[in-house]
């Protein structure tokens, strides 16, 4: 077995497949991205706006961490998340960057996501950090069900605060 975290391991379970983003991958995600309501909470609530999603998409790419979500029963492209902030010292990564088109909220899809870059993270690391806009309710709710703890907050710019949470491994495997 390779004792290396590989960010960008091809992962899928029943529900979805994430693969490694590419560029060629821009039109298909814009599209979902282009949706206003997706971006309502987040602090960057313009991201909708092709040239700040531009920027956005460009940032994933060079994370070498990001994801396409796609749906495994369609193949159509849903979302996307990221594997980011390494702390090789504490055995953390974080996961974040998630966004997945609104037909697709409510359900399974979002926690499915998590939970397979967070059990593939908890094959090697020890704990997943989560950073959460403080205005951000619908992802605030979100890490909580899947037992991540508030553990702190981080001042972004003078306007944007982000809720650090974490989930350990001891947590973070139970049930899955």
């Amino acid at each position: 077995m390779n004792n290396t975290f590989d960010r960008q391991e091809e992962l899928e379970d029943d529900l979805i497949q994430i693969i490694p983003l590419k560029a060629e991958h821009f039109e298909a995600l814009y599209r979902v991205a282009s949706d206003p309501l997706i971006w309502e909470q987040h602090p960057n609530n313009d991201r909708y706006l092709r040239v700040v999603f531009e920027a956005f998409f460009e940032g994933a790419l060079a994370s070498e961490g990001a994801y396409l979500v796609l749906d495994k029963e369609t193949g159509e492209v849903i979302g996307c998340s990221r594997y980011y902030d390494f702390d090789e010292e504490k055995k953390a990564i974080a996961i974040g960057f998630t966004f997945i088109a609104r037909q697709f909220w409510g359900g399974t899809y979002n926690s499915a996501l998590k939970r397979l870059m967070m059990n593939h993270a908890f094959e090697y690391l020890d704990a997943v950090i989560f950073h959460v806009g403080s205005q951000n309710l619908r992802s605030q709710k979100a890490v909580e069900k899947l037992g991540a703890k508030k553990i702190g907050e981080q001042v972004v710019t003078p306007i944007k605060l982000n809720y650090i949470y974490q989930l350990t491994k001891a947590i973070g495997s139970r049930g899955n």
